[in-house]
């Protein structure tokens, strides 16, 4: 977690930076080569640079419950949230200046950074308590790299009995 110096700076300079209070659980979707560095612990921050106000954008808070799913593959990680930052009104050059602040917690790599330097919106979440599980199939269809689970949408996450702590 970046010391709070950093955080106070960040938030200043780039938009906002939040104290959640409620805690919810979230489908994260993630390429392989970014769940393996998840679950080795050498990627300690997820990173979402989106150009519209989507999810995770203004839906993440500390304490939150992620399943961590592979790109067309099951879910075989639990995570929580420790912290996050959203920033908006995003630039090129404050993309620039994230990258130099945090890529080595993101691990990102250049082609990505390429990729999302138009992105308005950004979402850091730290990540804690990382716990790799039996795999679990789930069905689920859309283009959606991130979905906040609620009751009637959790694709059975909540009642797996491979999940529940």
């Amino acid at each position: 977690m970046p010391s709070i110096l950093i955080r106070i700076l960040f938030a200043i300079t780039c938009d906002r930076y939040y104290f959640p209070v409620m805690s919810k659980s979230h489908l994260v979707i993630l390429k392989k080569i970014y769940l393996d560095k998840i679950l080795n612990g050498s990627k300690t921050i997820e990173l979402r640079l989106l150009k519209a106000a989507f999810p995770p954008f203004g839906h993440v808070a500390a304490d939150d419950r992620l399943f961590l799913k592979e790109s067309s593959g099951p879910v075989c990680a639990v995570a929580q949230v420790s912290a996050f930052t959203e920033f908006m009104n995003l630039t090129p050059a404050k993309i620039i200046r994230l990258k130099a602040e945090f890529n080595n917690l993101i691990l990102g790599n250049d082609e990505y950074w390429k990729l999302k330097s138009d992105s308005k919106f950004a979402v850091l979440v730290w990540i804690k308590k990382v716990r790799a599980i039996k795999p679990v199939r789930i069905y689920k269809k859309d283009w959606r790299a991130w979905v906040v689970l609620t009751e009637r949408e959790n694709f059975g996450l909540f009642t797996s009995a491979d999940i529940i702590d």
